[in-house]
């Protein structure tokens, strides 16, 4: 209504990279994969399809299900396999990628739906910790997803206990009670070094995106 669709912004999507959707189709601006090193756009999991839909979806498919930003502009970077796993290395490589080529697609914003589990404070000094601020201190928006491992206290994943990054948690609709509340599943802080996290929290509870093949999915998670 405002007229806030996301023209002229790019953002990179860190995760298992992207299927052309037909809802995607005009806004996959490029593709990078550090995993099989292929040039066409592919997602063997369709969890970073997923997520695209929920930024950049145009709905021209379903008429239902538009993304945040639908005039926005997208790039996959595949850095997790096809069971969604991945290293630093792989995730270092990529963010890598998208310093390198920031100015080149105007990317603002960059989407970290990744996390590990923390085991003390010194987890802050961490290589992937080190890569995601690097990005925030270029002057990127970065994204982080607290993790799904709540909701007992201190469970914040990596890199999502960085103190520069905006750290996005789940909410969910409560009927019951007529308002929204966290999602049990939403990784809870502080972090071990009592950094007070997530930033914020969005609704991330059944929600329906792009899948491969041109389907829809049903998804829950902070991603």
């Amino acid at each position: 209504n405002h007229g806030i669709t996301g023209k002229g912004i790019t953002s990179a999507i860190l995760d298992t990279g992207i299927y052309p959707h037909k809802d995607l189709s005009g806004n996959i601006l490029e593709f990078h994969d550090v995993i099989n090193y292929r040039i066409t756009p592919y997602d063997d999991n369709s969890h970073g399809t997923h997520v695209s839909g929920i930024i950049g979806s145009s709905g021209i498919s379903s008429k239902k299900y538009i993304g945040i930003a639908p005039d926005s502009g997208i790039i996959g970077v595949k850095v997790l396999d096809k069971s969604g796993h991945g290293n630093p290395e792989t995730i270092i490589r990529g963010i890598e990628w998208i310093l390198k080529n920031k100015e080149k697609y105007n990317i603002k914003i960059v989407n970290i739906s990744i996390g590990t589990r923390v085991y003390s404070c010194s987890d802050e000094s961490s290589s992937l910790v080190q890569a995601v601020d690097h990005m925030w201190d270029s002057g990127l928006t970065v994204l982080v997803s607290a993790g799904n491992n709540g909701p007992d206290y201190h469970t914040i994943t990596t890199p999502g206990i960085s103190r520069k990054v905006i750290t996005v948690g789940s909410c969910q609709w409560n009927n019951t009670k007529n308002r929204d509340s966290r999602a049990l599943f939403s990784g809870k802080g502080p972090t071990l070094c009592n950094i007070m996290k997530p930033d914020i929290v969005a609704p991330g509870d059944n929600i329906t995106s792009c899948g491969t093949n041109n389907t829809y999915t049903t998804k829950s998670g902070t991603s």
